[in-house]
């Protein structure tokens, strides 16, 4: 396995959080290179088991040789059921880790980083219809205005939206490449990158339902957990942390905590600590994508 393949962000913190109990059973939503699942893996007695879950083929050429590890081939939108099927419900603790891998981002026929020219793909389900490149031929102006607007938090979306609907009527959009050629005025001077990269990310979440997906798996996380579970989630930027600190606080993702008869609130969560934490400077100085990073922890009650 290459060794690059996706450096474990805040390994330590994740593992600590976890508190991993030797005879539990946990899960690893976002197995992609295996670097947590490696660690947690090694706190485990022999009767633990370890269950990790990914829907990128090529998470797969990193699977542990290990009794106690068993794969999932599924997004985890679908944790409960599998779970359910596999025998293993409930667990004592669930670590997702919501960053697109680094090797994503470094093959440039994945078409995620702008860095490549190559297709406009972005599937981390390379079996699913949706692609990027499918999102610009095919999306109404309004509906890009609004992916770009929600999934990019870009100030000038509704001119990217009609830019990019002008620039395909006379153009096939089919490359990274052709994207940027055919969004070039609208990028600021001097902040192309964190421009295309806001882009890059409203297309990555509206192809891969991100959102959506994210807040399925959340819901299922109470039932699945046993009580006294931890739940671990790092996610990379405000859209993702909201969703997480919203329903960790509330058990939902927007309005008031809900109360019983008496006026007592009814949380599924303790939350362990108030405020995300972040990557220390050291690792962030090691490992760049540490410095968007924000780790949620909460307790099932």
């Amino acid at each position: 396995m290459p060794n690059n393949y996706h450096v474990p962000v805040m390994l330590q913190e994740c593992i600590d959080a976890l508190a991993i109990k030797p005879a539990g059973v946990y899960v690893d939503v976002t197995f992609g290179g295996g670097g947590h699942s490696k660690e947690i893996i090694k706190h485990l007695g022999a009767e633990g088991t370890l269950v990790a879950f990914d829907q990128d083929a090529d998470a797969q050429m990193n699977l542990i040789a290990d009794d106690r590890f068993e794969f999932i081939d599924q997004n985890f939108r679908f944790l409960k059921n599998n779970l359910r099927a596999h025998g293993l419900l409930p667990v004592d603790g669930i670590l997702a880790d919501l960053g697109v891998s680094s090797h994503q981002f470094d093959v440039p026929e994945r078409g995620f980083s702008t860095r490549f020219d190559a297709d406009l793909d972005m599937r981390m389900d390379q079996s699913a219809d949706l692609t990027a490149k499918k999102i610009i031929a095919e999306y109404t102006e309004e509906a890009l205005h609004k992916i770009f607007g929600m999934y990019g938090e870009i100030q000038n979306a509704k001119t990217l939206a009609k830019a990019i609907v002008n620039a395909r009527l006379t153009q096939e959009i089919a490359t990274i490449a052709d994207l940027k050629s055919a969004i070039a005025s609208l990028t600021p001077r001097g902040k192309e990158n964190k421009y295309l990269a806001q882009v890059f990310q409203a297309l990555r979440i509206e192809v891969n339902q991100e959102m959506e997906a994210l807040k399925e798996f959340l819901e299922q996380t109470i039932d699945v957990l046993a009580p006294g579970g931890r739940l671990v989630v790092m996610s990379y930027h405000s859209l993702e942390d909201r969703l997480v600190k919203n329903f960790m606080a509330k058990g939902k993702f927007s309005g008031m905590v809900e109360k019983d008869f008496f006026g007592n609130e009814i949380k599924p969560f303790d939350l362990l600590v108030k405020k995300s934490i972040t990557a220390s400077e050291e690792e962030i100085k090691v490992n760049n994508r540490a410095r968007s990073a924000r780790l949620r922890i909460a307790i099932k009650k």
